[in-house]
């Protein structure tokens, strides 16, 4: 009796044992499998197909590798066969060398945030293009991130150094094309960084050489320039890699535990130090291709560990010691094309086939018809010392002519300025003040009055954009066939637009802006001029301008007249309305449009400074090109309309652009997602309404009485509560209580991803039937 009790407890724990983890397995293999299909289905992960068993039981290839702690995963690595880098990446889609257009970075991130305990993650040559968005820090657990060999681009964001536990961060073969970033000290465990074969400029950031638990420091094959800060203070540091970029700095102290020093293909001068005779840990060391000059330190060649000595391709001058001493371990030895004289010292003369001894093009007293005559290396160093000469005297005659010439063009732009100084007096006094009363603390107001304070986000936006054009009003009437009405698009709060056509071909729209007085055309031009330099792919985009009347500076009786993009497909509200069935769009469509915009709000709060706030979000602002791409228009108008002549008789000009918060902004997109799902029955009805049918979510019966019929037929039933959660958050009464945008745009993504698996298992049961 008691074998039988037993006998029943062990089995009924086994089968309630049984599905619990077969339900935590199956959410993460949810996951690969979503994760197979954002990669387009790499031949690496071809074993996945129809594998029904578990995951974390695969075996590991040098493609693919998995592993698991319990049930969860915490170990992928992929490699893909997209191998072959292209000479120039314009961050757009190449066929057959990166991933589709219609890959999204962003959403492979967002998918990846659904595997929590992820501790190692490597996704190597597997067509990846993109910028890394900045929610990569909500991959919290990583230690190890490898995304090298993939078509990567811009920075690296700041929000990788919130990954606290990261102790491997590797971003080979991509085309980051910023600097190296600035907060890497802000690491407390990071032990290997390569950036190797990118595109990054400028210098190294002397926080590198704070980062004290850096053993592996790779940034060869890249532009980088200036100085070689002093990494003595890396106790750690046993890899340093920066062959093939452009530093022109003396070489610095390095530190004492390094093993292998890779520093060809540079413009590093002056002497070799002596310090580098002290590097008791040193096995390698790649010194060639510089301008490196002087007699090499004789420790250098007996160092105790030394292995590999390249000093190539230099200036290296005078003669070695006939007394010089070799390490046992130095196998190979590079001095060729250099200016060494004298004889070659025994060690390095010996025909021992333990050493390797290259040492032709120097002027040596050896037995080679591959050395120059003595006169060669002498007339060399004179010609280096003559040579540097001229260059410092170049270099103060330029700087002299320079000084003079800025000290002219200062006086004469001082008898200018004090010319028109009484003309201009009161735009003068005007525009300054107005920014200054909006400017963030230690940023000059000239600064942001010539618009230039943009950040890394808005200058990536703007590469290859073309220049505000200034239009005149008779090109305007010519583009527009005079403002004919078969050119009349339509009248609404913002003024009067037209369609036009410029002498290219290209369509553009012409909005018509009444202008009242007391308002400065100098202002309104920098203020244009900074809309025009906002550039993303879901803003319609301000090509130029024409004020009409620009005698006249008070403005009074003006018109303003904005030149944008054209968008040929009407707008959101339009796809949502019952009067045209055939452009009405499905869930997943409108999930693809907000994302859009949500991603262009977010740039317009965090992409400039100040940020750009109050941007008239409503679906009728919201359009949508041929191929049905979502551009925001009207964003940053309150700058330039009704609104900000109000605000300037209370002297708070420019507030209702830079406020410091976005709460209004996600209060009035939270209508537009409301629209989205309940259809074109919110047009006219008042907040108080709409706020009260929000109940009528909570229930199924609810759902089907107020949500538009073909979101309830398109949709799945998860995809759809997580938009109306975010959705009751973002027209929540309370401002305090409403979401940033960064987690309005997370939580459509995560909408779109659930909604994605959905349609591809609907799709599969389908086509099995």
């Amino acid at each position: 009796m008691g074998y039988l009790c037993c006998l029943f407890l062990v089995v009924v724990s086994w089968v309630l044992f049984i599905p619990s983890t077969y339900g935590l397995q199956t959410s993460q293999t949810q996951v690969l499998m979503q994760l197979r299909k954002q990669l387009e289905y790499p031949s690496s992960l071809q074993i996945w197909e129809n594998y029904w068993g578990d995951f974390c039981s695969l075996s590991s290839s040098a493609h693919m590798s998995i592993s698991c702690q319990g049930d969860f995963l915490t170990e992928l690595k992929i490699m893909g066969d997209k191998l072959v880098k292209v000479s120039k990446f314009n961050g757009f889609a190449i066929p057959n060398k990166t991933l589709s257009g219609s890959f999204s970075i962003d959403s492979l991130v967002t998918t990846l945030t659904r595997l929590p305990s992820l501790r190692v993650l490597s996704l190597v040559s597997l067509g990846i293009w993109g910028p890394i968005p900045d929610k990569i820090h909500r991959l919290s657990s990583l230690e190890l991130l490898d995304l090298s060999s993939n078509f990567l681009y811009g920075s690296v964001p700041f929000e990788v150094s919130r990954l606290v536990k990261l102790h491997t961060l590797a971003l080979d073969s991509n085309y980051f094309n910023d600097t190296i970033p600035g907060w890497l000290n802000l690491f407390s465990n990071l032990t290997i960084l390569s950036l190797k074969s990118n595109e990054l400029t400028g210098q190294i950031p002397f926080s590198v050489c704070k980062s004290q638990t850096l053993t592996d420091l790779a940034l060869s094959h890249n532009g980088l320039s200036g100085k070689l800060p002093d990494l003595s203070a890396l106790t750690s540091l046993h890899l340093l890699d920066l062959r093939e970029n452009h530093l022109d700095s003396e070489l610095p102290v390095m530190p004492q535990g390094l093993v292998t020093a890779l520093l060809s293909k540079n413009s590093f001068s002056g002497k070799i130090p002596e310090q580098f005779g002290e590097l008791g840990h040193l096995q390698h060391l790649d010194i060639s291709f510089n301008h490196l000059s002087g007699t090499p330190p004789s420790a250098l060649f007996s160092l105790p560990n030394i292995s590999y000595l390249n000093l190539a391709s230099n200036m290296l001058g005078g003669s070695l010691p006939n007394e010089l001493s070799c390490g046992g371990k130095l196998g190979f030895v590079d001095l060729s094309s250099n200016k060494l004289i004298g004889g070659l010292p025994s060690c390095l003369n010996s025909t021992s086939d333990k050493r390797v001894v290259k040492f032709d093009g120097n002027c040596l007293f050896v037995d080679s018809q591959h050395q120059h005559q003595g006169s060669y290396c002498k007339e060399a160093v004179m010609r280096g010392k003559q040579s540097r000469g001229r260059d410092i005297a170049v270099t103060v005659a330029l700087i002299t002519g320079a000084v003079l010439l800025m000290v002219i063009l200062a006086f004469g732009a001082l008898f200018l300025s004090r010319k028109y100084r009484s003309r201009r007096a009161h735009e003068q006094h005007i525009l300054p003040k107005i920014l200054q009363e909006n400017t963030p603390t230690g940023v000059s107001s000239e600064f942001l009055a010539n618009a230039r304070f943009i950040s890394q986000a808005a200058k990536l936006g703007t590469q290859g954009a073309q220049v505000c054009r200034l239009f005149s009003f008779e090109e305007l009437r010519e583009v527009t066939n005079d403002f004919d009405s078969s050119m009349f698009l339509g009248k609404g709060s913002m003024g009067k637009l037209y369609r036009g056509r410029l002498e290219n071909g290209t369509y553009v729209a012409v909005r018509s802006l009444s202008l009242v007085k007391k308002f400065s055309i100098q202002n309104l031009k920098v203020q244009l001029d900074l809309l025009s330099k906002l550039r993303h792919p879901h803003l319609v985009g301000l090509l130029g301008h024409c004020i009409d009347g620009t005698g006249k500076d008070d403005c009074s009786g003006t018109k303003a007249f904005l030149i944008y993009e054209y968008v040929p497909n009407g707008n959101y509200h339009t796809h949502l309305s019952e009067y045209c069935p055939e452009k009405v769009l499905q869930w997943s469509d409108r999930l693809r449009i907000l994302i859009g915009v949500a991603k262009a709000v977010h740039f317009l709060h965090t992409g400039v400074i100040p940020g750009c706030f109050n941007n008239r979000l409503k679906t009728n602002n919201i359009l949508i090109d041929e191929h049905q791409v979502a551009k925001l228009s009207d964003y940053g108008m309150s700058i330039i309309t009704g609104e900000i002549e109000k605000s300037e008789v209370k002297g708070e000009r420019l507030k209702s652009c830079h406020k410091t918060n976005s709460e209004d902004d996600v209060y009035n997109f939270g209508f537009i997602l409301l629209e989205s799902l309940v259809g074109p029955i919110v047009t006219g009805k008042g907040e108080t309404f709409l706020l009260n049918e929000m109940a009528s979510f909570g229930s199924q019966d609810g759902r089907k009485r107020i949500v538009d019929p073909i979101v309830l037929t398109t949709c799945s039933q998860e995809s759809l509560s997580i938009v109306i959660a975010i959705t009751s958050k973002c027209i929540s009464p309370e401002p305090s209580s409403r979401p940033s945008f960064e987690d309005v745009l997370w939580n459509l993504q995560y909408a779109a991803q659930v909604q994605a698996t959905a349609d591809a298992d609907q799709k599969s049961d389908s086509t099995s039937v």
